[in-house]
């Protein structure tokens, strides 16, 4: 280059702009991720604080270290009523948000196809549709493929994790991953848990969006009470020439679909990927993108909709929205009277009396006393019995000690009485002042 050219390169004046502005979509995306990173923090934290998992060996649900029964009507019938409601309302509002934010098998999908791309290169793709798998030349390596397989047995192994903290405590899932003895595990769990990592891995290398489209029974629950209403994209047609010969919002949609051209019923998750896109192309020319979301009346989306000022838009979308939920709101303060009532009146221990079976060489004077604690903490609970003298009647035991939630059995044997109706009163009562009481009624004289 010579020194003219050299002078005149360095007479242009360079201005230098610092902050660090970002795209309205790029911050959508940012909250996005990180929505998506707390659901699965989330599904962790769940059964390992002890918020709620299953105890496989009680057969119950366990919720802040209590077992709950379905005795426990008010408390389970309410808790599902108001959760069923509030989605109901979610679902109506922002339509299937929930398979584009939070859903695990949609995070895993978007995960595998980027780590894909990065291995195998920005056009490789995997389909189910009969396509042979498309690689980049330059990756077209064996080390490339050897270490996308084993980021995706590795990332397989610690999902297939998640669903043993629902079945058991955390110490009992690292002794699992330490082959430590623990007889709470069962034989058989190693088997269960290679086929959960076998059904992990196919899904991550393979399935992915595919399940999203035409597998998930979740999205058509989702579907169900979609309106015209609902969050959508919505795109400015008036500006369409713009985009008369880029396809970028098509190309980045996850489930295949063309964003300009959304409808009430499609298979739209509400990612918001596209409009991320749009808005990355527009945002260096400082215009808006030409895909947005949009709550309300889907005519209102067009440009008409943006013209009217965002009081009238935000007037029609809060009065459609009240509509929704006038007849949802009574049931879920329903559900949330039963669950509150439900959460007082919570018994932590159990009694239950009936005549002992024939086939544990019992008579007919012989009752069993079927005592549980609920907590798993340690309890003790005293057993009298009212209504007979002492000399009337026999315990096998006074008293149940629990280390842990469980079950115990105590028999009462009632001596020979004159013929007659007797009414007994069993009462058990805990070292923390609970009591209760049961009422048998025991025939003497005759076969019961």
């Amino acid at each position: 280059m010579n020194t003219s050219a050299n002078e005149a390169l360095n007479r242009i004046k360079v201005t230098v702009e610092t902050g660090h502005a970002v795209s309205n979509g790029a911050a959508v995306q940012r909250w996005r991720r990180a929505v998506q990173i707390g659901t699965l923090l989330l599904a962790v934290l769940i059964p390992v604080s002890g918020l709620f998992r299953i105890d496989p060996a009680a057969a119950t649900f366990v919720v802040l270290g209590r077992q709950i029964w379905f005795s426990d009507f008010a408390l389970v019938a309410g808790f599902w009523l108001a959760l069923a409601s509030a989605l109901i309302i979610t679902y109506s509002t922002l339509g299937t948000v929930f398979c584009g934010w939070s859903c695990p098998q949609n995070t895993l999908s978007e995960w595998a196809n980027r780590m894909t791309k990065k291995f195998l290169g920005r056009n490789a793709e995997v389909s189910l549709e009969g396509a042979a798998v498309r690689v980049s030349l330059g990756k077209q390596k064996w080390l490339s493929w050897a270490l996308l397989g084993g980021l995706f047995v590795a990332v397989s192994m610690g999902l297939a994790l998640i669903p043993l903290f629902y079945f058991y405590p955390p110490e009992v899932v690292w002794s699992f991953i330490t082959f430590r003895h623990d007889i709470r595990l069962a034989p058989s769990l190693y088997w269960i848990y290679t086929i959960f990592v076998l059904i992990v891995l196919v899904d991550v290398a393979v399935v992915r969006h595919f399940f999203c489209r035409f597998m998930c029974i979740y999205r058509v629950w989702q579907h169900s009470f979609k309106t015209r209403h609902t969050l959508h994209i919505a795109y400015d047609a008036a500006r369409g020439e713009q985009c008369a010969a880029c396809n970028y919002c098509v190309t980045v949609c996850p489930v295949d679909i063309d964003p300009r051209n959304t409808t009430t019923f499609d298979s739209c998750i509400n990612c918001g990927l596209c409009v991320s896109a749009c808005d990355s192309l527009q945002f260096p020319k400082n215009e808006p993108g030409l895909l947005f979301f949009e709550f309300g009346e889907r005519k209102l989306s067009l440009p008409v909709g943006r013209m009217l000022g965002a009081g009238v838009r935000l007037k029609n979308n809060l009065g459609t929205l009240k509509g929704r939920i006038a007849w949802v709101t009574p049931v879920i303060v329903i559900g949330l009277v039963m669950f509150g009532w439900g959460s007082v009146h919570y018994q932590p221990y159990h009694l239950s009396v009936y005549r002992a079976d024939s086939a544990h060489e019992a008579t007919i004077h012989d009752y069993r006393i079927e005592l549980a604690n609920k907590l798993y903490r340690p309890g003790l609970l005293k057993v009298s019995v009212s209504g007979l003298s002492t000399d009337r009647y026999r315990l096998s035991a006074r008293e149940a000690v629990f280390s842990s939630a469980g079950r115990q059995s105590l028999i009462l044997h009632i001596n020979d009485l004159p013929q007659g109706l007797y009414t007994l009163m069993v009462q058990a009562e805990s070292s923390d002042g609970w009591r209760i009481r049961y009422r048998v009624q025991h025939y003497a004289g005759g076969t019961s």
